[in-house]
């Protein structure tokens, strides 16, 4: 683990911090008409997801934390636990649903490849791809009037979730899914 200054802090850090792992979550760089310059931060706990605003000057030091990035492959689900195995080794792990977060695991699917954090053999976190492909299993009829520029309409994908479509889109067609906010991209190739 590396020494920094806390005036260097950005989002997305991870740091040893007050006994626990923490994750940047916001950093504020303050310099105010007197006194020292700061840096306002807000930590989220990577373990137990407590929240915490701390305040680190310049000459304060704080740990930071390199976490082991490894590529798994989801298998299956059993009951609340979910199988992943590592695409190098092939070794399985069995992670819980709300480890990956209840609004995530609707967009996991057979054979898709996830990234798995790691921290001292740990498994701390998991990255989705940017994008999943959903079929549109039902979707509601066009409202006349409805410009095909600016509104869409209620769906629903294969996966359960409801989505807004374009009108000019039915059932069948094969969409892409942002996984950070649920919304439609475009279009599947």
């Amino acid at each position: 683990m590396a020494k920094i200054n806390g005036n260097t802090i950005k989002p997305g850090m991870v740091l040893q911090h007050d006994g626990g792992l923490w994750v940047c979550v916001k950093a504020a760089h303050v310099k105010p008409g007197k006194g020292g310059a700061f840096a306002q931060v807000e930590l989220k706990n990577l373990i137990d997801g407590r929240k915490l605003n701390e305040r680190f000057r310049s000459d304060d030091k704080v740990e930071r934390v390199t976490l082991e990035q490894r590529d798994h492959t989801f298998l299956y689900a059993e009951g609340e636990m979910l199988v992943f195995m590592n695409t190098e080794n092939y070794e399985q792990i069995t992670l819980h649903e709300d480890f990956v977060g209840e609004d995530r695991v609707r967009f996991l699917q057979d054979g898709m490849t996830v990234v798995v954090e790691f921290h001292e053999e740990r498994a701390i976190g998991i990255e989705l791809p940017d994008h999943v492909v959903l079929t549109i299993v039902e979707a509601d009829a066009v409202v006349n009037g409805q410009t095909a520029s600016s509104s869409y309409k209620p769906a629903k994908a294969d996966n359960g979730m409801r989505i807004l479509i374009p009108p000019y889109m039915e059932a069948g067609e094969r969409v892409l899914v942002s996984t950070e906010t649920g919304e439609y991209v475009r279009r599947a190739d």
